[in-house]
């Protein structure tokens, strides 16, 4: 799906330790993969240092879909992994379609 909006294969194999690669990354990006791993992570919480950051590259309507689509991520990996679902090959550099 990234593939065919554009995205470079760099970005989507680097988006797991994106800050490890930051520099393939823009502002923008870099805090919402910042707000992601906020809400993903146990260990983490949206402060309101972060709330700020993400307020200077979205609007309120943006961050409520934003956050939406990150927690539906969360709770399809969660459903996934507890019932064994592989990831299907949805994304597969070597069979990407040009």
């Amino acid at each position: 799906m990234g593939s065919e909006l554009g995205i470079e294969d760099a970005k989507l194999e680097a988006v797991v330790h994106w800050d490890a690669a930051v520099e393939l990354f823009d502002d923008r990006e870099r805090v919402a993969l910042d707000y992601a791993d906020a809400i993903t992570l146990s260990d983490r919480d949206v402060d309101d240092a972060l709330f700020q950051r993400l307020r200077q590259f979205f609007e309120p309507d943006a961050i409520v879909e934003l956050t939406e689509v990150i927690a539906w991520e969360n709770a399809s990996s969660k459903f996934n992994r507890a019932l064994r679902i592989g990831s299907q090959d949805l994304w597969d550099r070597v069979r990407r379609r040009s």
